[in-house]
C-alpha cells in the first residue's frame, strides 16, 4: 500500500515512535526471558520421572528453586515491560533536557494503579505476561504525559528546585510535579472504572469485556471456537495476553481443560487448542520458528531462532513474540492471525469426521508437539495431525518471512548509508571516541556492525586484497595486504570503519593476528601471482605492535616457521600517537631481530613522524597520502615531498607513494626524487583466489 508522500503504509507504521518504542522495549527484555524461559523448562518439564525427582530431592528444593526464578523473571515481566518501554520512548523523543528518570517513575506508578495494586487479590498474576497490555499503557502513556507536563512546566519556569542544592539533586526534584500529574490522571482513570463498571480494575474490566463479546451467539460449534482463536490472536498481537483475557470468562466457561468441568462442545477443549493450535504458544510460532530457521537470511533473524528453539519445543514463545518482535509488526499481521486459524480448522474437521480420535486425555501445555499430539488422542493419528497443521503453517509463514528480510535489509542498507556518511565526516574526530558508546541511532548500527565483525573475526570470514607496489621501471617490487570484511548485507566495509569496530569491540588484536596468519598462508600463492623477489606488507596498528601479547604471538610463529629471508613487512599505521619511550624501542628491535621489515604509515613532516626516524626505528617510509592527493593542486605539497625524498636519502630509507593514479602524479614524484609507487595508476588491489576481482584501496 502507498501514501501520499510515496512511502509504504508499513513503512510509517513501523517508523511511527509508539512502534519502535514498544519493540525496543520488548527486545530489550530479551535476558529477563531467557532466564525466565529455562526456569520454566526446568520447572515444568512434561516427564513424570523427572517431576518426581525435582520435587522430592531435598524436600522439593530444585522445584521450589526454579519456581522462584521463574517467579522473579515471568511473574514480574510486566514490571520490567513497563520499565523498558518507558526508556524507550524516552529514548525516541530524545530530548537530553528531559530527566528520564521521571518518565520510568511515572509509567511505574500507572502501571499500578491500572492493575489494582491496593486489592488483596494483588500478587504476580497482575505483574506476569498477562498485564503486558497494561504494561505497554503505562509505559507509552504514562511516559507521554510525563513529557507533556515536564516541558509545559519549564516554559513556564514551574518546575520545583532547590536554592543551594546540588545539580543532579535539583533535577530530579523538577520531575516531582509532572510525576504527581501523570499518577492523578491514571488514578482517576482506575477510579472512574471502577465507578461506572463496578470493576475493581482496570484489568478486571477488560477481562469482564471480553467474556461479554464473547457470550454473543448460541451453543458451541465450529465458529465459537474459530472465533475464540481469532479473538485470542487479535489480542496477542496488540500485546493483550490472549490467553488470560479469555481464560475466566471464555476458556473456563465453554472450553474447559479435560476432567475440570462439562465440555459443551465433545470436540473442544483447552487440550484441544493446546496441542493443535498453540503450537510453538500463540500464533503457532513453532511454525514461524521452523521458517526463519529453514528460510531466513537475516543472520540475527537465525540467531533470534536458535535461541527461542529449546523454549518454543516446550510452547514458550515470548522470546520470539518479543524478541522478533511479532507485537506490533504489521507484515506478521496476516500469518500470525491465519496461521492458528487454518490449523485450528483443519483439526477441527478432521476430528468431526473421525480421523483423528477426539481428545480425552490431559497434558501438560509444555508437551512438546507429536508427543503431546500422541498422549492427548492416545493415537498416532493426532501426532500426524500436528505434523500437518506444522507443515501448512511453515508454508504460510515463509513468503512473510523472506518478505521481513527484505524489509529488514532495505532498512538496514538506508541506516548503513546514514552511519557511513556521519563516520566519514567525523573520522578524524572519533579516535578518542567509542562509536558502541553513543546513545544514539549511529551507536545502535555501531554495536550491531562490531556484533557482527567479532562473529566473522572469530570464524575467519574476511578476505585479504594485495595491491602491488612498483618502480618507475615498471617492475613490481612488493605487495600490500589490506583487509576486506564483506558484510551479507551492506558488501565491502569501509576498511578504516572496520579498524575502528574492531578496536572498540576490544577485539583489534585477535583482528590483527589473523591477518598475519592470513599472509603467511597466502605467501606462496602471492609469489607465484607477483614474483618470487617481492616484500609482503600487512598494516598492523601502533597501539597493538608495542603489546607483549603482539610480540609473544610472532616469537610463536617466528619459532614453528622462522621469518628471516621472507621480506615480510609490518606497516605500522596509528590509531594513536606512538610513544617515544624504551618500551617501543625495545619492541621494534624485537621485530626487527626476527628478520621482519618495519615500514612507517602516512609519513609527514611533523614533529612526532620526524622523531621516528632520529633512532633508526624504521626500514621504509610511506608518505602520508594526503600529500600525494594534494600533488596537482598545492605547491607546498609538492616541496613536503621533496624534503622528505632528501632526508630519506641521506639515511638510505625508501620512500613510497600512496594513491598514485595518474602519469603525471608518477612522473611529478620522479622529478622530485621519489621512484616508488603504489596505486590505482598501476592496479589495484587484487584478490588472488579471483584476480578479475579487485578494487580500489
Amino acid at each position: 500500500m502507498k501514501i501520499r508522500d510515496g512511502k509504504s503504509l508499513i513503512g510509517r507504521v513501523e517508523q511511527a515512535t509508539i512502534v519502535r518504542a514498544v519493540r525496543s522495549g520488548l527486545i530489550s527484555l530479551i535476558p529477563v526471558l531467557i532466564v525466565g524461559a529455562f526456569a520454566l523448562i526446568l520447572n515444568t518439564f512434561p516427564v513424570k520421572g523427572y517431576q518426581t525427582f525435582i520435587t522430592t530431592f531435598a524436600g522439593g528444593f530444585l522445584s521450589n528453586f526454579f519456581n522462584l526464578v521463574n517467579t522473579a523473571t515471568f511473574g514480574m515481566l510486566s514490571v520490567y515491560m513497563t520499565y523498558s518501554i518507558s526508556r524507550a520512548y524516552m529514548k525516541v523523543k530524545a530530548d537530553p533536557d528531559v530527566p528520564g528518570s521521571g518518565a520510568v517513575f511515572a509509567s511505574l506508578i500507572s502501571f499500578f494503579v491500572l492493575t489494582g495494586v491496593n486489592l488483596k487479590t494483588f500478587g504476580t498474576d497482575c505483574t506476569n505476561p498477562k498485564a503486558m497490555f497494561l504494561a505497554i499503557i503505562a509505559g507509552l502513556g504514562g511516559s507521554a504525559l510525563y513529557l507533556m507536563f515536564y516541558r509545559a512546566l519549564s516554559r513556564r519556569k514551574k518546575v520545583l528546585f532547590s536554592k543551594g542544592a546540588n545539580r543532579e539533586f535539583n533535577r530530579v526534584l523538577s520531575t516531582l510535579i509532572p510525576i504527581a500529574l501523570v499518577a492523578i490522571i491514571f488514578a482517576a482513570i482506575n477510579l472512574l472504572v471502577v465507578t461506572l463498571f463496578g470493576a475493581n480494575s482496570f484489568r478486571e474490566l477488560m477481562i469482564k469485556l471480553f467474556g461479554k463479546l464473547f457470550s454473543i451467539g448460541k451453543g458451541v460449534g465450529f465458529f465459537k471456537g474459530f472465533f475464540f482463536v481469532l479473538l485470542s490472536s487479535v489480542l496477542w498481537f496488540f500485546g493483550i495476553h490472549g490467553s488470560d483475557m479469555l481464560q475466566q470468562g471464555v476458556m473456563d466457561a465453554y472450553f474447559p481443560a479435560i476432567g475440570e468441568g462439562v465440555a459443551a462442545n465433545p470436540i473442544l477443549s483447552k487440550q484441544f487448542f493446546d496441542c493443535f493450535v498453540l503450537m510453538g504458544g500463540c500464533g503457532a510460532t513453532i511454525c514461524l520458528l521452523i521458517a526463519i530457521v529453514l528460510f531466513s537470511k537475516n543472520r540475527a533473524r537465525r540467531g533470534l531462532g536458535a535461541t527461542a528453539a529449546l523454549p518454543m519445543i516446550f510452547n514458550i514463545n515470548e522470546l520470539m513474540v518479543f524478541g522478533l518482535p511479532i507485537v506490533f509488526n504489521p507484515i506478521m499481521l496476516i500469518p500470525f492471525l491465519s496461521v492458528p486459524l487454518i490449523c485450528y480448522s483443519t483439526a477441527y474437521f478432521a476430528t468431526a469426521v473421525g480421523l483423528v480420535p477426539v481428545i480425552t486425555n490431559s497434558v501438560e501445555w509444555t508437551t512438546p508437539i507429536i508427543l503431546g499430539g500422541y498422549q492427548a488422542t492416545g493415537s498416532i493419528a493426532g501426532a500426524l495431525m500436528q505434523v500437518f497443521n506444522v507443515v501448512l503453517g511453515v508454508a504460510i509463514y515463509v513468503p512473510f518471512i523472506r518478505l521481513l528480510d527484505r524489509r529488514t535489509n532495505e532498512e538496514a542498507k538506508r541506516n548503513f548509508s546514514s552511519f557511513m556518511d556521519f563516520f566519514k565526516k567525523n573520522e578524524s574526530g572519533l579516535n578518542t571516541r567509542k562509536l558502541t558508546d553513543m546513545n544514539d541511532v549511529n551507536g545502535e548500527f555501531a554495536k550491531g556492525l562490531c556484533a557482527d565483525l567479532q562473529q566473522d573475526v572469530e570464524k575467519r570470514r574476511f578476505e585479504l586484497a594485495y595491491q602491488p607496489q612498483f618502480n618507475y621501471a615498471g617492475e613490481c617490487i612488493g605487495v600490500e595486504a589490506l583487509l576486506r570484511w564483506k558484510h551479507p548485507v551492506h558488501d565491502c566495509i569501509y576498511p578504516p570503519l572496520v579498524v575502528k569496530l574492531a578496536d572498540d569491540g576490544g577485539f583489534l588484536p585477535q583482528l590483527e593476528e589473523a591477518i598475519v596468519r592470513k599472509v603467511l598462508a597466502d605467501r606462496e600463492t602471492v609469489l607465484k601471482r607477483f614474483g618470487d623477489d617481492i616484500h609482503i606488507s600487512f598494516n598492523v596498528t601502533g597501539t597493538t605492535v608495542v603489546t607483549e601479547r603482539f610480540l609473544q604471538f610472532l616469537r610463536q610463529l617466528d619459532a614453528k616457521d622462522p621469518f628471516k629471508d621472507k621480506k615480510l613487512c609490518i606497516e605500522v599505521t596509528e590509531q594513536a600517537t606512538l610513544a617515544f619511550d624504551e618500551k617501543t624501542k625495545e619492541a621494534f628491535n624485537t621485530i626487527r631481530g626476527m628478520g621482519l621489515l618495519l615500514a612507517i604509515d602516512d609519513f609527514s613532516m611533523g614533529q612526532t613522524s620526524l622523531n621516528y626516524l632520529k633512532d633508526n626505528m624504521f626500514d621504509i617510509i610511506k608518505l602520508d597520502g594526503s600529500l600525494i592527493k594534494g600533488l596537482s593542486t598545492h605547491q607546498n605539497c609538492r616541496e613536503i615531498i621533496s624534503s622528505i625524498v632528501q632526508l630519506s636519502a641521506t639515511l638510505n630509507l625508501p620512500v613510497y607513494a600512496e594513491y598514485v593514479e595518474t602519469e603525471q602524479e608518477r612522473d611529478t614524484l620522479h622529478e622530485i626524487g621519489c621512484d616508488l609507487y603504489q596505486g590505482y595508476l598501476y592496479s589495484a588491489a587484487v584478490f588472488i583466489e579471483s584476480e578479475n576481482n579487485s578494487e580500489k584501496k
